[in-house]
């Protein structure tokens, strides 16, 4: 059976090694901060430590994303090799990515059209556009033709959820996700809004949450009320933060406390600098499969 590879975006915010040992090649966003322009490379050029450490001295960096030229540099190789290309993108709903990357596969099969290039948008985003695109490696293991494969992610990209809370709002008010009046009285009051990406895959805040403490156990009862079998869940999930590795694990600790039947340990990511450029510190994140997300 002709096999295919599976590409995705640095925002899927997995680690450099996951990527290596699922053979899923990725291209790289770009951020800028204190006006040097770096790649979206995993932390290689600035680790994320650093990163947040910056941002949380006042940096402001901001973000671009992969243009045409760029994907086609990214693509032909592998299409030169004889592969074809199933790509996921970053979600449309928060950038324009997944258009750069269409007119880019438009442009590769006109020059070789011999091959299959296939674009989707993840509608995800970090941790859980990375946990969409591992199960599509997943099927492209158990040889799945590319047209499969990209049928399951149609079916099944909206059954990812995405649920998070930040602790800093700084960065949120600066990118416009929420009000400078929201920002200001989260910081007074101490509210930790819940978010989550919807069915169109835009950010949006669902909850005003007083305390980091009750944001995480109505972060859990969400996978409680939206996970796949409910308690019974025996999918995987996945954790992303930015700078807040403690309350990362104390979220993963729940979850696995009360899904006994995960598959393997819950995966825990640093946020990636052009996500987290967007966040700034202080965001935990929970990914997992669940009910289709509706609105």
């Amino acid at each position: 059976m002709e096999k295919f590879v599976l590409t995705c975006c640095s925002t899927a915010d997995m680690k450099k090694e996951f990527f290596e040992r699922r053979k899923i090649p990725y291209v790289c966003f770009h951020y800028t901060m204190d006006g040097v322009t770096y790649p979206d490379d995993l932390g290689d050029s600035i680790p994320f430590e650093e990163f947040y450490d910056r941002i949380a001295k006042g940096a402001a960096p901001y973000t671009s994303q992969v243009n045409v030229e760029e994907y086609c540099n990214f693509f032909e190789p592998i299409l030169k090799e004889g592969n074809d290309i199933l790509h996921l993108t970053l979600s449309s709903g928060i950038s324009g990515t997944y258009n750069s990357a269409c007119v880019a596969g438009a442009e590769m099969r006109q020059k070789y059209p011999e091959r299959t290039i296939i674009i989707l948008d993840s509608l995800g985003a970090s941790s859980g556009y990375g946990l969409l695109t591992d199960s599509a490696a997943d099927l492209r293991d158990k040889g799945a033709t590319l047209e499969a494969a990209a049928e399951w992610v149609m079916n099944n990209r909206l059954s990812v959820h995405h649920w998070f809370f930040s602790t800093d709002l700084t960065s949120f008010k600066r990118g416009g996700r929420i009000s400078a009046t929201s920002a200001m009285l989260g910081t007074v009051l101490n509210i930790c809004p819940l978010m989550n990406i919807d069915d169109t895959g835009h950010l949006i805040p669902r909850q005003k949450i007083r305390t980091k403490k009750r944001a995480i156990q109505e972060m859990v009862k969400m996978m409680e009320l939206h996970a796949q079998n409910g308690s019974r869940y025996n999918g995987k999930c996945a954790i992303a933060h930015s700078a807040c590795e403690t309350d990362a694990k104390e979220v993963a600790a729940l979850i696995e406390a009360r899904f006994p039947m995960l598959a393997g340990k819950i995966i825990i990511n640093s946020i990636g600098c052009v996500i987290g450029s967007h966040t700034g510190p202080g965001t935990v994140a929970l990914f997992f499969f669940g009910d289709k997300r509706t609105d």
